[in-house]
């Protein structure tokens, strides 16, 4: 039987996949990027693009909070659902430093870090506490994917939108500092433990097409924005002495980072090209490629800024490099993203529907 206009809208809502702030994610700092080389024309419309985008997600997330809260918060418990939600509180950080860097809207910004702050704590402890004590899990091959690395990554958005800000909320900006450096050592720990899962999963673990997901691009991003976080901090010594006194820490550890996100990305695409040109998965507009999107745009702005920060000019070169490609991957998932929208009201059968790892488990469309 067909469900009325609204009863469609309703059954879209509840099921928004938590994950979608990853466009908004995208779309930062692939606009943050263009503009730290020279191309703030376009900078200008991804950040125009960008707010619209944010207060529509945000609008929908709130409305699924108000209208469906059960749903909200089963996918909050969800192994397969749950790490989406850190897509909001990196989205909220990255728009932050988007508007800061390309705006100059320092008061938004502020406003911002401390949304993504509160959004931080309720989403880090409310996620790890459901899945820790849930009385069902899945096994380790069914519950962890790519995604649970964005917890790494909205923890780094943290730091670099309060290293951006300098001084926040009547704080001085030594002590802002020391927060930002607080983020970024916790985002390194969670980005330690659960790339030791994933990549235990990758190679002890039967790994089939379908569950290579985009998301697996974030074993890159995460260590990406840990590079432009570590690199922020170095550019901002002279604000603290703590800072000044563990810049060779910061700078070794800095470099760690972005040489094992330069080491995932031959493999990223190898994978890649195993799952659809060898075995021929098809190529078709998921939500979650905007998880994709982001780690190249990423490993643009943070090669960038590592340049300045070490210093070492040819580096700069390998992020021009990288540029075009993360905006063509941008341009390509949008394209996909309306053309799916386009089809779904063609078909009156709703907007698009994440696949593969954003389903639940079996387990997880249980009731604990």
């Amino acid at each position: 039987m067909t469900l009325p206009q609204h009863g469609r809208m309703s059954s879209a809502l509840a099921g928004l996949f938590p994950g979608y702030f990853a466009l908004v994610m995208a779309t930062g700092i692939v606009s943050i990027a263009c503009r730290l080389m020279g191309l703030p024309e376009v900078a200008w419309v991804l950040l125009a693009m960008n707010l619209v985008a944010y207060g529509v997600l945000a609008s929908l997330t709130l409305a699924r909070a108000v209208l469906h809260p059960g749903r909200l918060l089963s996918d909050l418990a969800s192994h397969a659902r749950g790490p989406g939600f850190f897509t909001l509180v990196a989205g909220t950080n990255v728009l932050g430093a988007q508007c800061l860097a390309i705006a100059g809207w320092r008061d938004a910004a502020a406003v911002l870090w401390a949304i993504g702050l509160v959004l931080w704590l309720v989403v880090m402890y409310g996620f790890f506490t459901a899945v820790i004590v849930r009385a069902q899990k899945p096994t380790l091959e069914e519950g962890i994917n790519g995604a649970w690395l964005i917890a790494a990554v909205a923890t780094q958005s943290v730091a670099v939108l309060g290293i951006a800000l300098g001084t926040a909320f009547g704080w001085e900006a030594e002590a802002v500092a020391f927060v930002a450096l607080v983020f970024f050592l916790v985002g390194s720990m969670l980005y330690l433990a659960i790339i030791t899962l994933i990549f235990y999963r990758f190679t002890f673990l039967p790994l089939e097409t379908a569950t290579l997901t985009p998301p697996y691009w974030i074993n890159m991003g995460a260590v990406a924005i840990a590079t432009l976080a570590g690199s922020s901090l170095l550019l901002a010594a002279d604000r603290s002495p703590l800072l000044t006194e563990i810049a060779p820490f910061l700078a070794g550890f800095t470099l760690f980072f972005w040489s094992t996100a330069t080491w995932w990305i031959p493999l990223l695409l190898l994978l890649g090209a195993w799952r659809h040109l060898w075995r021929r998965h098809p190529l078709a507009y998921d939500p979650q490629y905007w998880g994709m999107v982001f780690p190249l745009g990423m490993y643009s702005a943070a090669t960038w800024r590592l340049a300045e920060a070490l210093p070492f000019a040819p580096l700069a070169g390998v992020a021009r490099a990288f540029l075009p490609v993360a905006l063509v991957a941008w341009a390509a998932t949008a394209l996909g993203m309306a053309a799916a929208g386009v089809k779904a009201m063609r078909s009156s059968g709703g907007p698009p529907r994440s696949t593969e790892a954003a389903r639940p488990t079996d387990l997880d469309s249980r009731r604990s």
